[in-house]
This record gives structure tokens, sequence and C-alpha cells, in this order.
């Protein structure tokens, strides 16, 4: 008899019993149950929502009999383990399970937070995976004794296996994190950041080059085939340009952005020079123009210049820029606030990738509001909306439950996270 799985693969059952399947009101076995669900939830367009708000809050003790079992399919397991969806309860059991590949444990420590690094550091298996440890290390929730213990244990597996590749990494990986517990401070991004962007064979950089010019340098080689792609695609603001226009015409004094002096080739003939920004054709030259006009006589790579080099003004209208390579830039802009990331984190004229950024730099998300600000946006997609909630104040959660302009799914299970925390809270 075929399963009720093959049959909702090859898509032969009627509307009706697909509406019963995401609600997980079919009559098959709960493992079944769980896996026609995270195959809705993955890969239907239309009962993809429904199934994912009925995973959110599937029975916990059938959950964890699924999350617990090596015969367990790879495609459910890959869904629970993914850091949008992973629920707490179920992490125990996703560690030690065998069927879990190592490199799914790695990217969730990569962007754990506090209550699952906590499962995570209790875990034998992440404590004899040193892959696991190296990228946990870097977590800028780590408190100080966390660090050491860390170490720690990565010294004590290197030790039982001196031979292969995690010994060989044990120098340049682990000194962000030596770092940190050298000086007694917590882990930071910044820190991490530098450690793993800095090859260890490039030199100090030159006087005459400040580090805004490394950023540019290093964003424009790690995007090359991005940038060629994008050829000569001219500036585009998602949302339209009629509000961009409204901006005063005074240049901005926080960041002038000039070309290098003409001395630097010649002081540092290694480096490339950056290109100095074209003047915006058909406008006088000793005429100021406004920062809407400059970015529109800009090509892609000069867009990306500015997004790494340019002032507060410059940021907010770049980070608007329909080209995905150019908008990214902007969130790696030395310069940029808190306060700018936590503005972009609520704007609904951005592109998803913008939005898909923010929650993976370590930096940003140490920030409340940004992550507030990223679930209240209904541009915000839904799996990566669904992922933050758990770290929203109960406040906040109740607040979320009667927001209108977010999905419905988004307001169900606020308001059911918030009675949940109110019973907890009742309860002592």
């Amino acid at each position: 008899m075929q399963r009720m799985i093959d049959q909702i693969r090859a898509s032969r059952l009627p509307s009706n019993m697909m509406q019963f399947a995401a609600r997980g009101a079919l009559q098959v076995p709960p493992a079944e149950n769980i896996e026609i669900l995270v195959y809705l939830a993955r890969y239907n367009k239309v009962f993809g929502e429904t199934a994912r708000m009925t995973l959110a809050g599937w029975d916990e003790k059938a959950s964890l009999a699924v999350a617990a079992d090596p015969q367990t399919s790879r495609e459910v397991l890959s869904y629970f383990i993914s850091p949008d969806n992973v629920r707490p309860k179920l992490l125990p059991a996703l560690l030690e399970n065998p069927s879990v590949r190592e490199e799914q444990i790695v990217k969730l420590a990569g962007s754990a937070l506090r209550e699952n690094i906590d499962i995570m550091l209790r875990s034998p298996r992440v404590r004899s995976s040193p892959p696991v440890l190296e990228t946990l290390q870097s977590s800028p929730y780590l408190k100080k004794e966390e660090v050491t213990e860390l170490q720690e244990w990565l010294s004590a597996c290197r030790a039982a296996s001196p031979v292969g590749p995690t010994a060989v990494s044990a120098e340049p990986q682990g000194s962000a994190g030596a770092t940190f517990a050298g000086t007694g401070g917590s882990p930071g991004s910044q820190g991490a950041e530098q450690a793993s962007s800095e090859p260890e064979s490039q030199p100090a950089p030159d006087s005459t080059f400040g580090p805004d010019d490394d950023t540019v340098f290093s964003y424009l080689k790690e995007h090359a085939d991005d940038i060629a792609a994008e050829g000569e695609k001219p500036f585009q603001a998602i949302g339209g340009m009629v509000d961009l226009l409204m901006h005063d015409d005074s240049p901005s004094d926080e960041t002038a952005v000039a070309p290098p002096a003409a001395s630097s080739a010649a002081v540092a003939p290694a480096k490339p020079r950056i290109p100095a920004l074209p003047k915006a054709p058909g406008l006088d030259p000793n005429k100021r123009v406004n920062t809407v006009q400059k970015i529109n006589a800009l090509d892609v790579k000069g867009r990306i210049q500015l997004a790494l080099k340019g002032n507060k003004e410059e940021r907010s209208i770049l980070i608007r820029d329909g080209t995905k390579v150019v908008a990214l830039a902007v969130l790696e802009a030395p310069k940029l606030s808190d306060g700018e990331v936590e503005k972009f984190a609520s704007q609904k004229n951005v592109l998803e990738a913008v939005l898909r950024q923010i929650p993976l730099k370590r930096r940003f998300m140490k920030n409340y509001i940004v992550v507030r600000n990223l679930v209240a946006n209904p541009r915000t997609p839904l799996d990566l909306g669904l992922g933050l909630m758990k770290n929203l104040l109960t406040a906040d959660l109740k607040n979320l439950s009667a927001n209108k302009e977010v999905s419905e799914t988004i307001r169900k299970l606020a308001m059911k996270m918030f009675k949940q925390k109110l019973e907890v809270a009742n309860k002592k």
C-alpha cells in the first residue's frame, strides 16, 4: 500500500485532503504526519504556511520521538535542526542523533542564541566535535568561563586526535577565542570578523590606505562574480524614487567620499587604487548635487564603494538599492551604527536578502530592538520571523499578536507563546 506522503509528493490528493494534511489531521502514524508537514512546509506554496504553523505547535512527545530516531528521514531532521525551526526541547535529542550530520550542527552553532548554546554545551557530541566547538567559541553570547571551557575541550579533542585537519587548524582558527579569554573580555563580533577576514600572510594595511579601503577591496574581491553578473545595472530604489527625491540638497559632513590621494599609488604600488566616483553626466561640477543624483551617476562598483565608505544618508538610500550586491554592502560598512540597523530591520522597502542577512551578523543579533523589528516587519520572510519569535519579551509577543500587518501565522504563534510565558510567570 502506497504511503500518504508518496501520494502528496505525486500531487494525487484533492485540495480538501491537502488542507487536512497541512493541519496534521490525516489518519496516519505520527512520524508520517510530521514527514508530510515538513514536505508541505518546505515545498508547497499554497499550504506551506499552515504546515509550518502546525509543526511549530506539534505535540512535543511525538516530535521528540521523531527527533531521536536515527531512522527518521534526513529531510525531517534537516528541518528540525535548521536554525529557523529548531525547538529547544527537541535539540538535545537532535544533537545526539547520529543521522543528523555534523555540518548541520556547525551551522546551528554559528547562529545559536543563548538558550540553544546552554543546551549545546551540555551535549557529549558537541563537546567532542572540534568543528562545532570552533564555531561556538566565536559566539557573542558565550560567558567568559565558557570560552575557557571550550578551549579546554578543543585541546582535549586535538590531543586525542593529533593528526588531521582539526589539529592543523588549531592555531589560526582558535585565535579569536584565545584573545577573548586572554583579555578577560567577552567575545564580540568585531574581533571574530577581523580574525576570519584577514589572512595570516596579508601584511598590515599601509598607512596611506584606511580601514574603509581594505573593506572595499575585500568586498569587491569576494563578490567579483556577482558584480560581473550585474554589469552596468543602474540604481533603482525598492519602493520607487519619489520619497528619495525629498532629501535635502546639502551634503552630509559625516563622511566625505573622495578618491584616494594621487600619491597613494606611488607609496603603495602593490595595492590597486580605488577609482574616483564618476561625476553625474550633464551636471555642473561646481554645483552641489543631492545624494540621489550622485548615486544615480554611479555604476555597481561605484555604489558598492559608496555603501562601504559613505555617510549615513548615503547608506539609508543604498540599502534600498534593487541590486542585491550593493544593498548587502551597506551591512558591511565599518561606520554602520546600531540605530541604522534597527531602522533597516523595520523597513518594508528593502530586498528580502537584506532582511535575511541581518540575523547572520552576531553584532546585530545582540541588539534586541533589531530582533523585535525584524519579527514585526511584514516583509520579513515567514521562516525567519518564526525562528526569531522565541527571543521576544512577553509584552512584545502580545503586541505582535494584535499586529494586523504581519501574517496570521505570526499572530497566532505570538498569542500562543504569550499565553505560555504568562502561565510560566504565574506559576512562579
